[in-house]
């Protein structure tokens, strides 16, 4: 196996879903059965949320990631499974924190069956979660996984302190995405190299092509926020906003915008609501800010790429690639 250093570009997401049906099969049939309890409420819930149109896209890196690796075991397939479960009981918390009504173009679960289901059937994941990582009995993987969940709490916390804060610094932001978002990429990526045991510069690769293409993953949404149709993100358009999330279109607004803008901006991040939103997605657009953040989500998917020329070359890898170049040309 040679190194690869050029930057395949003919692969798409749907390439890369093809190449990987069989092995989503399996992870969709073992995510099903693991999602089951005799609690008929959990059932319910966890189907509408497990079923509901994700792309499933950090149980994919990690399978793409053991593949690169020609891992040749089982526990690819129950991990990609755990790390779904962990990924939508954030979802689930997330939307009863935020007081979300729509995620990715049907209701919220909390919106139908209340705070209470959601948090709770968000426990119930958690729990799950931890159950099936402990039956791969790696303690590195424990490790890794354990630690990721703990980081995207504090993640979720960070984001919580800077809600309503419209002097949140960029800074400060990055590391809300780095800790809330790109903590389960990252996670997901590196366990490929975990599971076929590969040297730490491997591992070391990986944990940064997941961190950078996490972080790039979440600038996009959050460029998507201001510049999509509610019908493409499934989501209303300015959520972020009407939650007093400065993200970074808002927090380059506030920098490169006329006095009077920014004071609108200021007090819709610090009341939220939607009562400005036309004109904030005008002023947002119009200074650059969309541009910038799409900029640098765009550096965000470079350094994932880099991070990657360690790597054999190989169809899995070239999905990797493909991945990075998906997350910063999506639409929704």
């Amino acid at each position: 196996m040679t190194a690869s250093h050029a930057m395949p570009t003919t692969m798409t997401l749907d390439d890369v879903q093809q190449l990987m049906q069989e092995d989503m099969q399996a992870v969709n049939t073992l995510i099903r059965q693991r999602l089951h309890s005799d609690v008929v409420l959990i059932n319910q819930l966890g189907h509408y949320i497990i079923n509901s149109g994700g792309k499933r896209i950090r149980p994919l890196l990690l399978m793409l990631s053991a593949h690169v690796f020609d891992y040749d075991n089982e526990h690819h397939y129950t991990l990609a499974a755990v790390v779904e479960f962990i990924h939508t009981a954030t979802l689930l918390h997330d939307d009863v924190v935020d007081a979300s009504e729509l995620r990715r173009g049907k209701q919220t679960a909390n919106s139908l069956w209340g705070n209470e289901a959601s948090v709770l059937v968000g426990d119930f994941l958690y729990s799950r979660a931890f159950q099936m990582m402990v039956g791969v009995q790696d303690m590195q993987v424990m490790e890794i996984l354990s630690d990721a969940t703990n980081v995207i709490a504090e993640g979720e916390v960070l984001q919580l302190l800077n809600c309503h804060e419209p002097d949140t610094t960029e800074a400060q932001y990055l590391e809300v995405i780095r800790y809330k978002t790109a903590k389960l990429f990252e996670a997901a990526a590196q366990l490929g190299a975990v599971l076929a045991k590969q040297p730490p510069e491997i591992e070391q690769a990986m944990i940064h092509y997941g961190q950078h293409l996490g972080t790039a993953f979440q600038l996009i949404d959050d460029v998507l926020d201001y510049s999509a149709d509610s019908q493409a993100i499934g989501k209303n358009i300015g959520d972020d906003l009407a939650e007093g999330k400065p993200t970074l279109p808002l927090i380059y607004a506030l920098k490169h915008s006329s006095p009077e803008e920014q004071a609108v901006i200021r007090h819709a991040i610090t009341e939220g609501g939607r009562d400005n939103i036309e004109q904030i997605t005008t002023t947002i657009t119009q200074c650059g800010a969309i541009d910038y953040t799409a900029q640098a989500a765009a550096n965000e998917a470079k350094k994932a790429m880099q991070a990657l020329e360690i790597l054999p070359t190989s169809l899995y890898t070239d999905a990797l690639y493909a991945l990075a170049d998906f997350t910063i040309q999506r639409n929704h």
